[in-house]
């Protein structure tokens, strides 16, 4: 075996640990997130269990992504690794709704260094053109969490209880450090222009201002008459500091002449649609399972499984005809337009659903999924040399988890205040169900609320499928640059 792809080979393990580790978290909630809502305060909460990790993971990720370029990307994954674990830990003992959020915000700093350190890694110790080979490795740990994750969580939550979904989280972060302190050598770059840690924290308060005005403008009931002027007024002032901080700082956190570039651009914005209108939605798929399809939790989390399961068979057969041809354009344009139609489709199919349907069309997305996801990330990656190799990775994943961010707050927002308005007269306090307790309500009390949270569903999944149609108009726009050939960091070399 050549000695290249030894070293690389032997690097893969820690760095494809620490993918499953991010990953794994978030599909093992996914079918746990009614009963952790409905223990914590009932379903209306969804969207502040889901936003706290991702608003923290995102705020963090720029941060991380230029760290990585400065101070090298093997100290702060580890320091990444380390933050999800005790976050897990503290998610899995807390007995109220603040500590649990807590406890997401910490993981979620975690999981945002996760899976940027692990995205950039591997773009500098892997050619554009030879990575092609290896999505088919990167697409198998995001099926696996998409498998085990949803079973996992479903048979936690039928047969135990949703805290012990955290407990898979400390052996396998164990592992990731263990097998990335042994066999990761990358070197630490020579040049370390300062940090632009002002511009940081104004895109982290960007994130924060602009969910909770995507919630306030969704739910203006929930809030006072003043807070949506107000978080308007702080994202703007927080957009205006990263402007200044883009303009002075010496290697911004976010370099707007990055943003110039179509071959960057492009990639960024797409992922910030598909996270918006594709990830924002589908969190909620399980619970719309559960509830108005009345399926357990683990068959609601075999309906994820399904989508991953499209989406390994695309990023396989795209990533090995990439690396045999040279070509990646036309694979997001393809993909984005699938995923537009299976969205466009769930959403006029509504309360005529069945599980049958419901599954077919998430295959069909999630065969649109696996076209797009990993070859944004090649095309941005492959636009850019290695001193922005950081910068370039975390944005890619920080529009795309600031659009699921949104995403989540705005359609949950929606399921809610539609929910509330169809909820039959007789449940007094809609907040408060759960899966649970809609199955204890008499009926025909029951059917009507499951009737209810299943048309409310179908229309947040609705209003969404537009934004992944303009991903499909910005993806033919995507230039197509040749593939670099040579990876930015040899493993051989550094490893002697």
């Amino acid at each position: 075996m050549a000695p290249r792809p030894t070293a690389v080979a032997l690097a893969l393990p820690g760095l494809l640990l620490a993918m499953l580790l991010a990953a794994l978290d978030q599909t093992a909630m996914a079918p746990a997130l009614p009963d952790v809502a409905g223990d914590l305060g009932g379903l209306e909460q969804m969207p502040t269990v889901i936003t706290a990790y991702l608003v923290a993971a995102t705020a963090v990720m720029p941060v991380y992504g230029r760290l990585g370029d400065r101070y090298g990307r093997k100290p702060l994954i580890q320091a990444a690794v380390l933050l999800f674990v005790v976050g897990a830990l503290l998610a899995a003992t807390a007995t109220t709704l603040p500590g649990f959020v807590t406890a997401r915000v910490v993981q979620g700093l975690g999981g945002g260094g996760l899976m940027i350190g692990a995205q950039a890694i591997v773009g500098e110790i892997v050619s554009p053109r030879e990575r092609g080979r290896y999505l088919g490795l990167f697409g198998a740990v995001y099926v696996l969490a998409a498998v085990g994750g949803p079973l996992l969580g479903g048979l936690v939550v039928d047969h135990l209880s949703w805290r012990w979904i955290f407990a898979v989280h400390p052996p396998l972060g164990v592992a990731a450090l263990v097998a990335l302190s042994l066999t990761l050598r990358l070197p630490r770059p020579e040049d370390r222009p300062p940090v632009d840690y002002a511009g940081a924290a104004a895109l982290a308060s960007t994130v924060v201002g602009v969910v909770g005005a995507a919630d306030a403008l969704a739910r203006p009931d929930a809030y006072p008459s003043w807070a949506l002027p107000a978080l308007a007024a702080w994202t703007t002032l927080a957009l205006g500091v990263w402007a200044v901080t883009a303009r002075l700082a010496r290697d911004p956190v976010l370099p707007p002449r990055l943003l110039r570039e179509r071959a960057f651009a492009l990639p960024v914005a797409v992922s910030f649609l598909i996270g918006f209108g594709l990830f924002g939605t589908l969190t909620y798929v399980p619970a719309f399972a559960q509830v108005a399809l009345g399926t357990t939790a683990t068959r609601a989390g075999l309906l994820v499984t399904a989508m991953m399961a499209g989406a390994l068979v695309t990023t396989v057969v795209s990533g090995l005809l990439i690396t045999r041809t040279g070509h990646y354009r036309g694979y997001p344009i393809a993909g984005t337009a699938l995923a537009a139609i299976g969205l466009t489709l769930l959403g006029l199919t509504g309360e005529r659903l069945d599980t049958g349907t419901l599954a077919a069309l998430l295959v069909l997305i999630g065969l649109g999924i696996g076209l797009v996801m990993q070859v944004v990330m090649l095309a941005a990656q492959n636009a850019v040399g290695r001193a922005d190799l950081g910068a370039a990775t975390s944005s890619v994943l920080f529009l795309r988890q600031v659009g699921a961010s949104v995403g989540v707050a705005v359609v949950g927002a929606l399921i809610t205040r539609s929910f509330g308005e169809r909820v039959p007269a007789g449940v007094t306090d809609p907040s408060s169900l759960s899966p649970e307790s809609i199955a204890a309500l008499p009926e025909p009390t029951r059917g009507l609320v499951e009737s209810a949270f299943g048309a409310a569903v179908p229309s947040a999944l609705l209003a969404m499928a537009p934004l992944l149609g303009l991903a499909f108009l910005l993806t033919l726009a995507l230039p197509a640059l040749p593939l670099r050939t040579t990876a930015h960091t040899d493993l051989d070399k550094e490893s002697r």
